[in-house]
């Protein structure tokens, strides 16, 4: 992933050792450690690439940082609401399932569209 950071300027092209490993400073490692907390927050690489710029930028407003957090807030939300109503609909579905022997099943009615 590393080498895919310096592909996408996240990271600029680091120092090599005669054996050609790479040398990060502190300021890399640094860089690093926010990548990997804004990828675990979920945000896309885009975003990321965005935000590391924001954050080196001292005369950054933090206005677009916020806009681009707010965005990615509400997209988050949408997904959850999702996710919360296919959990409803599953947890139904498994409720009027009498998993036994018969042939009917709501839950496969459901995924036919017939129920």
């Amino acid at each position: 992933m590393v080498r895919h950071y310096e592909g996408l300027g996240l990271l600029p092209p680091v120092a090599r050792t005669d054996g050609g490993y790479r040398q990060y400073s502190e300021a890399d490692i640094h860089t690093l450690r926010f990548i990997k907390r804004a990828r675990d927050l979920g945000f896309a690489m885009e975003d990321i690439a965005e935000l590391v710029g924001l954050w080196h930028n001292r005369r950054r407003s933090s206005a677009r940082v916020r806009q681009i957090a707010q965005k990615h807030l509400t997209e988050l939300e949408t997904r959850i609401a999702a996710l919360q109503s296919m959990q409803q609909t599953l947890s139904h579905l498994v409720q009027c399932c009498h998993g036994d022997t018969r042939p009917e099943c709501p839950i496969l009615d459901d995924l036919a569209g017939s129920a």
